[in-house]
């Protein structure tokens, strides 16, 4: 598939088995966590279709004009692939693999990653890649030192506009029914600020401990629940065996 614009010509091919990927190491040692994080509390809620992938520093690929441009972006979520999971192992070529990404991420760290960058000259900036070549819906920088979300969406002229979050501080995900936002507390030992979902009933996704805690207390006031009915029953036994010693001293039969 071709697109032509005035500047550029974009193709959708495979990247070449012999495409050297960059090899760079991680800024942070919060951002796998983080890219973790995400997917893990999706699977949790059972929202991922099968046909589904989530990346992390993972190459999303296109041609343009020519000459191949992988961006690997910290995280990204495509709502369907067209080709075996295993075809999409090294790289993710939309159009001709699957869907355009939904959303991608970029975690702010101290080394300064170009997520800003709109050069549309090769090799193109982040942020050119993203909104002009992948057309992707949702652009999301995160800063997880101070919390700083910045959500960005296309707007009708194809170029990203920052979005307000609502009155919870979350913004909608409109192709995922989800909300985004940012929550402060502890995963995996570490406290700090983390990127988080909410469904359209403002309920938290939650991560695999949060569920087995929740179902811990679940249970916990259930059997509280049955302790405090043992307790009632046992006490109205009691009045009821009173009362029936009561008739017999009396000389009432109380089965009378």
């Amino acid at each position: 598939m071709v697109v032509n614009t005035e500047t550029y010509q974009v193709t959708w091919e495979k990247l070449p088995d012999d495409f050297v990927l960059p090899d760079d190491p991680v800024d942070n040692i919060i951002q796998p966590i983080l890219a973790a994080a995400l997917k893990e509390s999706l699977e949790l809620a059972g929202i991922l279709p099968d046909n589904s992938i989530t990346t992390t520093n993972y190459g999303i690929c296109a041609t343009v004009n020519g000459k191949m441009v992988v961006k690997a972006p910290d995280w990204a979520y495509v709502r369907a692939i067209h080709v075996p999971k295993e075809e999409v192992n090294r790289s993710y070529t939309p159009k001709l693999q699957g869907e355009i990404p939904v959303i991608v991420m970029e975690f702010l760290s101290d080394t300064e990653g170009g997520e800003y960058s709109s050069k549309p000259t090769y090799p193109p900036g982040k942020w050119f890649f993203y909104e002009q070549i992948l057309q992707v819906p949702n652009y999301i920088i995160f800063e997880p030192r101070e919390g700083r979300l910045e959500v960005y969406s296309l707007d009708d002229s194809k170029q990203y506009k920052l979005q307000p979050p609502d009155s919870n501080g979350r913004y909608l995900i409109a192709q995922m029914n989800l909300f985004l936002g940012v929550w402060e507390g502890i995963r995996d030992n570490k406290t700090g600020f983390w990127l988080r979902w909410w469904n359209d009933q403002g309920t938290m996704l939650l991560w695999g401990t949060e569920s087995v805690e929740s179902e811990r207390q679940r249970a916990d006031t259930e059997k509280q629940r049955a302790d405090t009915e043992k307790q009632r029953a046992d006490t109205e036994k009691q009045r009821a065996d009173r009362l029936a010693d009561q008739l017999r001293a009396a000389g009432i039969d109380p089965n009378e």
